[in-house]
């Protein structure tokens, strides 16, 4: 089972989460990328655009944090984090 946790955050705050799960026999970029299409659904977002900083983010800690830079419309909250919390 992959999950990926999903979060935005405020003021040092989280003012919203979500975990998306993911079962299929996929590879773990497609899960990743379906996954925060997913969240960008749930959270009413535009999709984030994945910067060289962000990908290299993701690659070490399996985790990324997407703030206005990422966004093309203007955003509520200071950043989207992403964290996978579980692989098959």
């Amino acid at each position: 089972m992959f999950r990926l946790w999903a979060k935005e955050w405020k003021n040092n705050r989280m003012i919203k989460d979500t975990v998306i799960e993911d079962g299929r026999e996929e590879t773990r970029t497609h899960k990743v990328f379906d996954a925060l299409d997913e969240v960008c659904l749930q959270f009413d977002l535009g999709k984030p655009l994945w910067l060289d900083a962000t990908v290299s983010e993701f690659k070490r800690h399996s985790k990324a944090r997407f703030n206005q830079d990422n966004f093309i419309e203007e955003i509520p909250f200071d950043y989207l984090e992403i964290h996978v919390i579980e692989e098959d």
